[in-house]
């Protein structure tokens, strides 16, 4: 018997530790899944990005830095005249609410997320900063104002004009970034599944591991969706003050939508079987389930034979001592 329980004490321990290293496992490999292919893939990041194109934080702050950018090129060429920068901000406050932005925001996406992927996936050693190309771009946003019969839209020069993305010093550690993510998106999520199922199947009771499964599964839903504000507040945080930190937080909030999504689901899921299995193994369902013995009742008495009738002599009760029937007291006291 004791044999037996320290058995039931180790297989119970063991199923529970690989659970604990399943759950912990669960929202990491979720997290790799996501960078590794949420947002590698160029497809779907461009269908991410796409929306806030007609998002009012991300015009405005593509407002301010055109329109910067243009008052200072004209500023320079026209001898420091100030007085048009009102009306090129708006000018291009008006052009960002044009299906013209559109293609160009969704074409700048791509061609930025393009570059950045290449450098990531090329073995050969970086030479310089991540750096885009604006020509193809700005030949989809003149054809497109071509289409729409702008004045002097077949006017603008389309030329290569390289604009640095990713530092060059940085290139390398998010290579090797990039590529642990890559391998981990696979690697995790099936050792934490393997762990779980090893887990149910060693203990001895599995009601109470499937429990602590789901609950741990929950919380680890809970703690990637802290992780996510959490992100979301230092990453806000460290941007420079001329970062227009409301569009940064509509892309941050955009890119980490997925994310969120998934976390909560692990929250509901977890809770969900933690509850049923709960429920399950109440006394109450039990019962109503038929797995639990019923109540013993007492065991009736044996019946107390009756007397038998005068007539019949073969069920007859004997005489006490000394005593003789009628019949037969008459035959012996007429032979005495």
């Amino acid at each position: 018997m004791s044999t037996w329980s320290g058995t039931r004490r180790v297989r119970d321990r063991i199923g529970a530790a690989c659970v604990a290293v399943a759950c912990l496992l669960v929202p990491l490999g979720i997290l790799a899944t996501w960078a590794a292919f949420g947002l590698a893939d160029t497809g779907r990041y461009v269908r991410t990005m796409a929306p806030l194109a007609t998002d009012p934080a991300v015009r405005e702050a593509v407002a301010d830095a055109v329109g910067d950018e243009v008052v200072r090129e004209l500023q320079t060429r026209a001898a420091g005249d100030a007085a048009v920068g009102p009306f090129v901000r708006d000018a291009v406050e008006s052009f960002t609410r044009t299906d013209a932005f559109r293609t160009a925001w969704e074409a700048g996406n791509r061609a930025l997320h393009d570059a950045v992927l290449h450098a990531l996936r090329d073995d050969a050693p970086s030479a310089g900063p991540v750096t885009l190309d604006l020509a193809p771009v700005t030949a989809q946003v003149k054809q497109r104002l071509e289409a729409d019969h702008m004045p002097y839209a077949h006017r603008i020069p389309v030329e290569h004009t390289e604009v640095p993305v990713v530092p060059a010093e940085e290139v390398a550690g998010l290579r090797q970034g990039y590529r642990l993510l890559d391998a981990a998106a696979l690697w995790l999520p099936l050792t934490a599944v393997a762990l779980a199922v090893t887990g149910v199947v060693a203990a001895v009771s599995r009601r109470r591991v499937l429990t602590a499964a789901g609950l741990g599964t929950a919380l680890g839903g809970a703690l990637l969706a802290l992780a996510v504000a959490a992100g979301r507040r230092l990453t806000l945080g460290d941007l420079p003050d001329d970062v227009h930190r409301p569009a940064a937080g509509a892309v941050f909030d955009a890119l980490t939508a997925t994310l969120r999504t998934a976390s909560w689901a692990l929250l509901a899921v977890g809770a969900a079987v933690a509850l049923i299995c709960w429920l399950t193994g109440r006394p109450a369902f039990r019962r109503r389930r038929g797995t639990l013995p019923s109540p013993p009742t007492a065991t009736p008495a044996p019946a107390t034979p009756t007397s038998a009738p005068s007539g019949a002599r073969g069920t007859a009760r004997p005489a006490p001592h000394g005593l003789q029937s009628a019949d037969g007291g008459s035959g012996q006291t007429g032979s005495r």
